[in-house]
Parts: structure tokens; sequence; C-alpha cells
């Protein structure tokens, strides 16, 4: 990401959830009220155009599927930890998502959102526009990822290591450094109580060697000079267990692509794609 600047590739993801979002409940994958009042007005009337008109589809088949059942596939996972007793929810390289606004959470729940400073103060202002004022039950934590101790800035914000927790990483992994990836993980691993999980989405080695050829990743390497967000780290397909377990988490869950098709591209969406070369991952403690 450009320095002082927010994340496009966050207004990009809050895109696809706004143009989703006005389908008719029984042809959209996700639902977002909030998404459209995140996404810059020149964004939504130009990339929103490319998205309806298919021409978006046709330049990266199945990205835009990927995009919408990551958002829910992981809405699910929240709805379930919610169900079973959840007490803190921290939604780490937040951007613009709106799950701490949209989903009903039990009186006295934690919900803390990370980010980098930019993007966060860009987030604050918009929030402050859609709701009026800074939801009381929301701390922001500001962090970079690939510099800063997740440790030093969580602890130091009321996270509490003996709640039931669930972290959300989404869309962050791919572009941190392993020392990133792997001290974050590690906060997780030794920072939380039994039963706690972190839900992150991943990009397979293979696809950022160039092994197996994406069209999504061969855009956003073209248009690097745009974003300021550069792609480093993927995880090697099939090994996601060894690489979690390895890191102290007791149970691991590898979400494929076909898993997502199966469970949500039904009905009038059947005929959807979504681009392979991703993983969801789940790593409970």
């Amino acid at each position: 990401m450009r320095k002082n600047r927010s994340s496009l590739t966050a207004a990009g993801i809050a895109l696809a959830r706004a143009v989703e979002s006005e389908k008719p409940s029984d042809e959209r994958i996700c639902y977002d009220p909030y998404a459209r009042q995140f996404v810059p007005g020149w964004m939504y009337l130009l990339f929103g155009f490319f998205i309806k008109s298919g021409y978006a589809e046709l330049r990266g088949p199945g990205v835009n599927g990927f995009l919408l059942a990551r958002e829910r596939y992981i809405d699910d996972v929240l709805q379930n930890f919610l169900d079973e007793g959840l007490r803190q929810l921290v939604i780490l390289g937040a951007g613009y998502d709106s799950r701490p606004y949209r989903f009903v959470f039990p009186e006295g729940i934690k919900t803390f959102e990370v980010d980098h400073p930019d993007t966060q103060a860009d987030k604050l202002e918009k929030v402050r526009r859609i709701f009026g004022k800074i939801p009381e039950h929301v701390t922001y934590v500001s962090v970079d990822f690939n510099t800063q101790h997740l440790s030093e800035r969580l602890l130091s914000s009321g996270y509490d290591p003996s709640l039931l927790s669930l972290f959300i990483w989404q869309g962050v992994t791919m572009y941190l450094i392993p020392e990133g990836v792997d001290a974050t993980l590690a906060f997780v691993a030794q920072n939380s109580t039994p039963g706690s999980a972190i839900v992150f989405d991943y990009v397979y080695q293979a696809v950022l060697d160039g092994i197996q050829q994406q069209s999504e990743i061969s855009n956003m390497r073209r248009y690097r000079f745009m974003t300021g967000e550069e792609l480093t780290f993927g995880i090697p397909e099939g090994t996601l267990g060894r690489f979690l377990l390895s890191r102290g988490f007791q149970q691991v869950k590898d979400v494929t692509v076909e898993e997502l098709k199966e469970a949500y591209f039904t009905g009038k969406n059947a005929n959807r794609k979504v681009v392979g070369g991703y993983g969801i991952a789940i790593g409970k403690v």
C-alpha cells in the first residue's frame, strides 16, 4: 500500500460486496448493506460498471466468485462461533470489513479492528458518516504487520487472552513477508484460550511462482504501481496442516475452492465460476 493513502485493494473488495448485495436474495452469494458506503463514488461508477457488465468476469473468470465465496464462508464461520459463545472478535487487516456493524453481537463481546493507520483513518471517517459516531463496541488498533508487533498493540488495547476468541485475517497474508505471517500466527497461538481460532485465506505458492497460471495474480502484479501492494507470501498446496500444526495450532481445516463452489454456487448461481489457486484456513488453538 502506498504511504499516506488508504488501501485501494480493500476498497475493491468492498466494491465486490456492494455490487453483489444489490442482487435479489436468491441470487447473491453474500450480503453487506454497508459496503456501498465504503466505496469511493468514482470507483463504484467505473469498476462497478465493469462487474455488472460482465467485463470483469471476462478478464478474470472466477475472480469475483472467489472473493464473494470467501466473504460468505468467513461470515458463516463467524456466525458459528457466535452461536458457540464467542466473547472476543479480532479482525486483522480489517480494511472496509463491516462485520462489526452488520452482525448481532451478544452484550459485552469485545471487538477489535486492526489495520494499517492510513486505511484505518479513512475507515473511521466513513464509519462516522454512516453511523453518526464511532461505535462504542469496537476498538480500533493501528498496526503495520510487517514492522510492528501485534502483541504490543493488541494487548495494550484491551485484548484478553482468557476469552474465547476468533481472529479474522481476510485478504492479507499474500501481501506480507514470511516473518510477518509467522509473528501474527505466533501471537494467536500463544495468546488465545483453547477453542479459539484464526480464519484466513492464502494463495498457493505455485501461483506466486508462476507455475500455476492465474489471471488475477498477473493483473495484480501488472497494476502494483497503482496499489503499492506486492504479492509476497504463499503456502504450497496441500501443506497447510503441517504449516499450522508446526506453529502451535491443534486443529486445522483447509477449505478448497471446490468446496466453496459446492457450498454456495447452487441454483441460479450454479454456472458462476470460482477461480483456483487459493485456500481458506481455519486453525484452532
